[in-house]
């Protein structure tokens, strides 16, 4: 192997070791779900449906990553009740109230309503006794919620009515992925591989979602995913990488830290809500996000020092 390999190869070690670097990786794969799942409801796919591919998608590119490697899935008695709980509160109630949302608050508006899953994490994480996360972090935390108040002063997209009911519903989302930071680390599997729970939690979820839609008449729609074959590509592989780095995330950088890519995510998607989908918000939305980005950059400077 060339030395430029072998650099190569030691520098992606160094990246999956680090909580910055996977913080800011994960999130910004995140934020791709909002312009894309915007994309996907605008041409009728159904609110379960993509929530569906997305945890499908995911699986099916983490289970054969599984294979190459020689592992196969866990089903003893804990990883099925650690895939169970992970699927419901941290990807299908969580995708489904945010697909459903987005024709109603815009893209990047939804988006934004994962930046309060940080402080509420922090919340959580207290109550059940985990690590307080140093004082800088802390800071961090406290400025980007102050700026998701702002943001969500602006009530959405410039053009539509707002909707008070989607804004309430939306609010569940940062809750629900909060209740799922915290409890992924506490009931987490010892001597667990990322890649196996990542799997099996995406596994789990595409069932459930699958059923859901089906009970629910969605399933019969599902044909419509032929019509945007490359929104399709593009979210399966944006959903596969950030599930293939996003327990790894966890690993190393714990339930507050994972916390934030909330805030990252909604970062891109406010630039792809905008550049890209042409959304339009208040002045005071912007000096939100403004506050939002110094929050980031705290909690980033935080996790460097440590």
């Amino acid at each position: 192997m060339s030395d430029q390999s072998v650099a190569s190869l030691s520098l992606v070690a160094r990246l999956t070791r680090s909580p910055a670097a996977l913080l800011l990786v994960v999130g910004a794969l995140l934020g791709l779900n909002f312009p894309l799942g915007k994309l996907a409801r605008a041409a009728d796919v159904p609110p379960l449906i993509w929530a569906a591919v997305i945890s499908t998608g995911a699986a099916v590119a983490l289970v054969g990553a599984l294979a190459v490697r020689g592992r196969v899935l866990a089903f003893d008695a804990r990883h099925l009740r650690y895939f169970a709980v992970t699927a419901l509160i941290s990807y299908a109630l969580p995708n489904a109230l945010v697909f459903s949302a987005i024709p109603h608050l815009g893209s990047a508006f939804t988006a934004i309503l994962f930046t309060l899953s940080p402080m509420l994490t922090v919340v959580f994480s207290l109550a059940v006794g985990l690590r307080h996360p140093r004082r800088l972090e802390l800071g961090g935390i406290a400025i980007g919620f102050v700026g998701t108040l702002l943001v969500a002063s602006g009530r959405g997209e410039i053009g539509h009515k707002v909707e008070w009911l989607w804004i309430g519903l939306g609010v569940l989302v940062p809750l629900s992925l909060a209740a799922g930071n915290v409890y992924r680390t506490i009931d987490m599997p010892n001597g667990a591989d990322a890649i196996v729970l990542a799997a099996g939690s995406n596994l789990a979820a595409a069932i459930l979602l699958i059923v859901l839609a089906a009970v629910t008449g969605q399933l019969q729609a599902a044909a419509l995913l032929l019509d945007v074959p490359g929104i399709l590509v593009l979210q399966i592989a944006a959903s596969a990488g950030m599930f293939a780095l996003f327990f790894q995330l966890q690993l190393v950088g714990g339930p507050v830290t994972l916390s934030q890519i909330g805030t990252v995510a909604a970062a891109v998607g406010v630039i792809a809500g905008t550049a890209g989908l042409g959304e339009r918000y208040p002045t005071v939305v912007w000096i939100g996000i403004a506050i939002i980005a110094l929050g980031i950059s705290l909690t980033v400077r935080a996790r460097l020092r440590a």
